[in-house]
């Protein structure tokens, strides 16, 4: 066998051999039985490793099973005990997440499905997140809805509030100097027209224009200086009832309420009629929302406007404060408060028929680029007024039979849960000019706080549990308690 050669050359001192081949014949190598014995145990030791690393798994994942089916069995039998643990309620928080509809921009339209129908969705405005729905509904179904309110009869919308009952002032104790604090939104010590406007409606349910109110100043001598603004020394001379006395002595219409409607209440659970229902499930795909808020939120409001029939500017919810508790859960409340609310998340709103004439759905402030409360009455133009200013709104809805809007009444609080209120989901009826107009309302309720939701809940599931028939909430209406016949 030939050997492979190499010669060394000189190089100048200081540089390292340079290796030179000489012949190009090249020799097969053995390989080394060291080599080989270091392979081998290199492979194993990995083999070993992965073999331990299997075994160590499987103990693990039966350790895990057998853990998770104790800890399952025991929070079942324990579930109504351990639901009001802050860790219960993180849990309820992240799987009742509530998905928002994205608006993209006004006038986008998106296809919906909804029971084996497909529906497209329009933008309406961002501020607040408005959507329209054409032909939600059927002809059919907008005539059984009618139907089944006609037959369970309608009762007055709005009632003056009784003349001399306590009111919320007299049960907080609160002075006249207070109840003017906190009338005085702008806080200038003088009250507004547009600051005892906005009490009086509240209040009283009575519609007072700008023009009412100097005739109230001037028949009760309350404006002494005649600038038409009054001083805390004015305000205190006047009782918390006096625009209502003045008012009654004057003679009151109905179309000087804030509301000018006539409605009932349909429960859509198990045994109503199958329209009913199949509309509940419909809203339940179209919000996106978990089930069983929809089901536990208030029944199907049916609402029929005369000619001249309306309804001023409102929000369907109030703001939420520490102080204030929702009137759908109340009762899972750990203290109670005077201040209550209706929280709807979200307001479905659908057209049972197309108006003749007048009726639409004004949002005054929709998409405006800022929103303040005491602009909104400004030289006797006020935007709430829908018998009057209408036109002068951002944005008008024609009602048109089978259509449904909805829109959301809060803000995201960014973690997937209810925000803080949103201002611009102000809205309010037309006066209906010519015809007759029947719409219908569902709304969605919950609970920005979302420990007190979790309570209400697991109340209504104890109940359930127990027994208790499947009755519709009373969350609809504190001022009605009305109850609700299942048609």
């Amino acid at each position: 066998m030939m050997e492979a050669h190499e010669s060394v050359e000189e190089e100048p001192e200081g540089s390292p051999p340079i290796l030179r081949p000489v012949s190009r014949e090249r020799v097969p190598l053995q390989k080394s039985s060291v080599c080989s014995r270091s392979y081998f145990m290199v492979v194993m030791v990995f083999f070993h490793v992965y073999i331990i690393n299997v075994i160590a798994l499987l103990f693990y994942v039966h350790y895990n099973n057998g853990s998770s089916r104790k800890e399952f069995s025991s929070s079942t039998q324990h579930k109504h005990n351990d639901f009001d643990r802050p860790e219960s309620h993180e849990k309820f928080a992240r799987t009742m997440h509530l998905p928002r509809i994205e608006g993209i921009r006004v006038g986008h339209v998106q296809k919906i499905s909804l029971l084996n129908k497909v529906h497209e969705m329009r933008t309406l405005s961002l501020k607040p997140l408005l959507f329209e729905v054409p032909g939600f509904l059927s002809d059919e179904e907008c005539r059984v809805v009618i139907q089944l309110a006609r037959l369970k009869g309608l009762m007055e919308s709005q009632v003056m509030v009784p003349e001399g009952q306590e009111d919320l002032a007299e049960q907080l104790n609160l002075s006249p100097e207070e109840i003017f604090n906190l009338l005085d939104l702008n806080q200038d010590n003088q009250l507004q027209p547009q600051e005892i406007l906005t009490h009086s409606r509240v209040r009283d349910g009575i519609w007072l224009t700008p023009e009412n109110l100097r005739e109230i100043y001037a028949g009760l001598h309350a404006d002494a200086d005649g600038n038409g603004l009054l001083s805390l020394e004015e305000f205190r001379a006047l009782s918390g009832d006096a625009f209502q006395r003045f008012l009654k002595r004057r003679g009151l219409k109905r179309s000087q309420m804030v509301r000018n409607s006539r409605h009932t209440w349909l429960y859509q659970g198990q045994g109503a009629h199958q329209v009913l229902q199949e509309l509940r499930k419909r809203v339940t795909l179209l919000t996106r929302l978990p089930s069983e808020l929809v089901e536990l939120s208030e029944p199907l409001q049916v609402v029929r406007y005369e000619q001249g029939g309306h309804y001023h500017g409102h929000h369907d919810s109030g703001p939420v404060y520490p102080e204030t508790i929702c009137t759908h859960t109340r009762l899972a409340a750990n203290s109670s408060s005077p201040f209550e609310t209706s929280c709807r998340y979200i307001t479905v709103l659908f057209y049972l028929n197309s108006v003749e004439g007048g009726g639409e759905t004004t949002f005054p402030v929709a998409d405006n680029r800022t929103y303040e409360e005491l602009s909104l009455i400004q030289n006797d133009v006020d935007l709430l007024d829908t018998r009057k200013n209408c036109d002068k709104g951002n944005l008008r809805v024609k009602p048109t039979k089978g259509t449904a809007v909805f829109w959301y009444n809060y803000l995201s609080d960014g973690r997937g849960w209810v925000g803080e209120q949103d201002e611009y989901s102000l809205h309010g009826g037309c006066v209906v000019t010519s015809g007759t107009k029947w719409v219908a309302n569902n709304w969605i309720n919950v609970d920005p706080d979302y420990h007190r939701q979790a309570r209400y809940q697991e109340l209504v599931s104890q109940q359930q549990g127990q027994g208790a028939p499947d009755e519709p909430s009373d969350a609809s209406s504190p001022r009605h308690m009305e109850s609700h016949v299942e048609l």
